[in-house]
């Protein structure tokens, strides 16, 4: 795991568009509804770009360090979840990266950012029943498994979850 050291987060820029576009693949989206349209994920981009200034979450690029090369993302932003105010986290390894710890990583910083933000109480991550990778973050970081959900993702879509809470 010492390539795990070598990953920081850093706040989502103009910079990461092309980014966006390489994990909107297939074989990113299977788990969620599929790719998006060009113009889907320029309106992506630009909410990405806008949510830390509302104060309503953050979005941040993964780069593996010393070449400082996008990897993956990584976020948090609001949610009203069982009508508690909790943050919603997910994220996204590019394939060649996968399985070498980066995820792990990655959200265990932005973890510790919505830890120092001091918003809300918990954070939640929902990663499909059928995403073992996702899943396996989740539990070594010391998420609880609620149980599982249905869960509205792309809108008009449902998919079947795992929710997973943090207390921050």
């Amino acid at each position: 795991m010492k390539e795990q050291a070598n990953v920081v987060i850093e706040s989502w820029s103009e910079d990461h568009l092309d980014l966006l576009r390489r994990l909107n693949a297939p074989e990113m989206t299977e788990h969620l509804g599929g790719p998006e349209t060009e113009a889907q994920v320029a309106d992506r981009h630009e909410r990405y770009l806008r949510i830390a200034g509302k104060g309503t979450g953050r979005m941040f690029a993964i780069v593996l360090l010393p070449a400082r090369e996008p990897v993956g993302s990584v976020g948090y932003w609001d949610r009203t979840w069982a009508g508690e105010q909790v943050h919603e986290m997910g994220w996204g390894i590019l394939p060649a990266y996968q399985g070498r710890g980066f995820a792990t990583a990655a959200v265990s910083q932005a973890i510790a950012s919505a830890r120092a933000e001091g918003i809300h109480r918990a954070i939640h991550a929902y990663p499909g029943t059928d995403n073992p990778a996702s899943n396996a973050v989740c539990r070594k970081l010391g998420f609880t498994l609620i149980g599982e959900c249905e869960f509205e993702y792309p809108p008009g879509s449902m998919m079947r979850c795992n929710d997973w809470r943090l207390e921050l």
